[in-house]
């Protein structure tokens, strides 16, 4: 399996995910520019991945510009046919911008950039991410000013409906509350996917979270998944 990693002006967590994925995990990875417009080394059993930073320096609104990216249009092709796709963050913007993934990340409730470990867990036991994460409490890292999920109440019905909640915010112990929400998320939603769930969106970086030298390895059953999807 191979994971593309696309590289947007602005990105600051792309060799992040790199050494996690290549070096933590040992998986195979190729960095991709934005301007590229070819994906034909890629399979539908291979994984794109959109990662975190200020792309665009973040203009306009986060990930709008990246979302016209040349390579956007092929992440899009690449996602109808059901290949598998992540985003992380800003990649999670971008996502929500170019239409993979409803609803929209707004600025935090609290107006300001927060950088800390949180907790999260899974939403749903029967999907293949919530088998490989379990039930427990996971502790990621975010970095963000407008990670503030947001959805209108039809919206976030059909998420509720189709299990497309991936993950909430919660405490250590596990338990959902506002206490636990970094940044107002509606419902504590930290993760959602696509109806096909071969689209995910998260704004913790799991990235931040696989090697022992961190002290923290939560985050590697998560990109995972991704594999044994």
């Amino acid at each position: 399996m191979k994971f593309g990693i696309i590289v947007f002006p602005g990105s600051n967590c792309d060799r992040d995910m790199m050494h996690a994925l290549r070096d933590d995990l040992k998986q195979e990875t190729v960095m991709l520019w934005h301007k590229d417009r070819d994906l034909s080394m890629f399979t539908t059993d291979d994984c794109i991945v959109l990662p975190g930073g200020f792309s665009y320096g973040d203009y306009l609104r986060c990930g709008a510009l990246a979302r016209f990216s040349p390579l956007m249009e092929q992440v899009i092709d690449f996602a109808n046919r059901g290949g598998k796709v992540l985003g992380v963050c800003n990649g999670f913007q971008i996502l929500c911008e170019a239409g993979l993934l409803p609803g929209a990340l707004l600025q935090n409730d609290h107006q300001k950039f927060v950088c800390k470990n949180v907790y999260i867990k899974s939403e749903n036991a029967d999907s293949t991410m919530g088998r490989m994460v379990g039930t427990q409490a996971l502790k990621i890292p975010v970095a963000h000013g407008e990670g503030r999920y947001y959805a209108d109440a039809a919206t976030l019905k059909q998420l509720n409906d189709n299990k497309q909640i991936v993950f909430r915010y919660c405490d250590e112990h596990g338990e959902v509350h506002i206490d636990s929400n970094p940044n107002g998320a509606i419902n504590n939603i930290a993760g959602i996917c696509n109806a096909n769930r071969n689209v995910y969106g998260m704004m913790p970086h799991p990235e931040r979270a696989c090697s022992p030298s961190l002290n923290n390895t939560d985050g590697k059953n998560i990109l995972l998944a991704l594999c044994a999807s």
